[in-house]
């Protein structure tokens, strides 16, 4: 009691924060508790209208059988001495109604004192209102769990974007919408893995914390592990751990898992993230292909019913076979540049610049070209786009095309104006590894943060063998992105980055 008295004098709480704490008060006066346990929640909400949607009022007053539903009050109208209030759970909601007359004098003067967002456990039978609105007349309404905050008005909800983000616990409570991003999430990742499951990957767990940062162009966090006072990194991405697990004789594995990029953020990139990547031994980047789009089909199927999907105002057709275009052929094509352009470095820092990006010293012609097809061909690619044939030297673990050294065997999948995944042949020959390994260590010795380091174990492990293979990694929250109509990353992640409150 002192600690609830001493909550409702902080000058900093609302008049509806300190009513809550008063009336917690007088309900423990009166042999209330506020946090109890051991109530047997026995049916959900959802489940309780989906079985009894169809029974008119005559079959339920004939039903003996009682319900004994938990979850939160969400709204709650009073007429005097009775109380209609909508209990939400995690399947939905359903009408209760209370009366003095069905819960006993005490029992229904404590139930008062009960708040919109408190949690109750609710013991009774079913009925139908004057409205033929399905409803469970409460014997009983027990309380589990006291509320002291009071929950955004019903029609508002959270408006404020970063307070929605912030607060992502009340944004569940109070936003329909929210709830069914995070449930379709779920599905997203659980048909992700059905499907690659039943093509014969094997899923695997790699290392988050490594010593070396590899496996993507990517800034990393770094930690320092105390007792063997060692530097760590945050891994960019599972991919060399993968690849040596493809020495070791796992012909197709995958991992769902979270990456860390230290890097700016936007409505698409959140420094900590969630991918998948696979690897299939004896495919080439043209196998994924094919595996792609069956796999993004399948998913949509599965949890959209369709493999049509409208994102921000553009229909996008998920289905059948995706158009494929080469890197030059698309900075050609669709960004209105000439070859004698794109190949002039010059011309195209200029253009860059011009464009307000930033030019490093020395950036190698491919970073060069790869920046301005950022600029001026992602953008248009809408429906669904494999880029192919990359610069190698913006490809520093591809295989390179055997009719054209220059370029890689890697290709790039782009929906709705943002690239979704990244694949390629892989480099397997240890020699050109560590040669285009050390090409990295230069860069980043001149200057890019982002450039790969030298890795002597995983050079090891080519130097064993590593069978031809292709792998690939998806962008899970992009696609769920996609697959949920978001324009933000910070939709489609539970608790996404944000500055300190001030």
């Amino acid at each position: 009691m002192p600690m609830l008295q001493s909550l409702a004098a902080r000058d900093e709480l609302n008049e509806v924060v300190k009513n809550c704490v008063v009336k917690s008060c007088e309900l423990l006066d009166a042999g209330v508790q506020l946090h109890p346990d051991g109530f047997i929640k026995e049916h959900d909400a959802g489940t309780i209208r989906a079985s009894y949607e169809g029974h008119s009022a005559a079959e339920l007053e004939e039903s003996d059988e009682v319900f004994r539903c938990a979850g939160r009050i969400v709204s709650s109208r009073s007429f005097g001495k009775v109380v209609f209030f909508h209990l939400m759970d995690r399947s939905g909601r359903i009408q209760c109604y209370a009366s003095h007359e069905l819960m006993g004098e005490e029992s229904f003067k404590a139930f008062r004192k009960f708040d919109v967002g408190d949690i109750v456990g609710v013991v009774g039978k079913l009925f139908r209102t004057k409205t033929d609105e399905l409803t469970i007349a409460c014997s009983a309404v027990l309380l589990l769990t006291k509320s002291f905050r009071a929950l955004p008005e019903k029609h508002k909800g959270l408006t404020n974007v970063e307070l929605r983000y912030r607060q992502r616990y009340v944004d569940l409570i109070v936003t329909a919408r929210v709830r069914e991003i995070f449930r379709k999430r779920s599905r997203i990742i659980r048909e992700f893995r059905n499907f690659l499951e039943d093509h014969g990957f094997a899923e695997v767990e790699t290392p988050m914390l490594q010593p070396i940062a590899g496996g993507a162009t990517a800034r990393p966090f770094t930690t320092h592990h105390n007792a063997l006072d060692m530097q760590l990194y945050m891994r960019v991405a599972p991919e060399l751990y993968l690849k040596r697990l493809l020495v070791g004789g796992f012909e197709k594995v995958f991992e769902i898992n979270r990456s860390f990029r230290n890097e700016g953020i936007s409505v698409r990139h959140n420094p900590e993230f969630t991918m998948c990547e696979f690897y299939w031994a004896y495919a080439t980047f043209h196998d994924l292909m094919s595996l792609t789009e069956r796999l993004v089909a399948h998913v949509a199927r599965e949890v959209n019913g369709s493999t049509s999907v409208t994102y921000q105002g553009k229909a996008i057709d998920l289905g059948g076979s995706w158009r494929r275009l080469a890197f030059y052929e698309a900075l050609e094509t669709l960004g209105g540049h000439k070859p004698e352009f794109y190949q002039d470095r010059v011309k195209v820092e200029e253009y860059i610049r011009g464009r307000g990006e930033k030019v490093l010293k020395n950036e190698k012609m491919g970073k060069l070209q790869s920046k301005l097809f950022d600029l001026d061909v992602e953008p248009q690619l809408i429906q669904p786009t494999f880029i192919y044939h990359y610069p190698m030297d913006i490809s520093p673990l591809s295989r390179r095309n055997k009719d054209n050294p220059e370029l890689t065997d890697r290709f790039e999948l782009f929906v709705a104006g943002r690239e979704l995944a990244n694949a390629f042949s892989e480099l397997n020959d240890p020699i050109d590894q560590r040669l285009r390994f050390e090409d990295q260590v230069r860069e980043k010795e001149a200057g890019d943060d982002e450039a790969h380091v030298m890795d002597e174990d995983y050079l090891r492990a080519l130097e064993y063998g590593m069978p031809p293979a292709a792998g690939e990694g998806v962008g899970i929250d992009r696609l769920v992105m996609l697959l949920t109509d978001s324009p933000s990353i910070r939709e489609v992640i539970f608790f996404p980055l944000l500055k300190p409150e001030a």
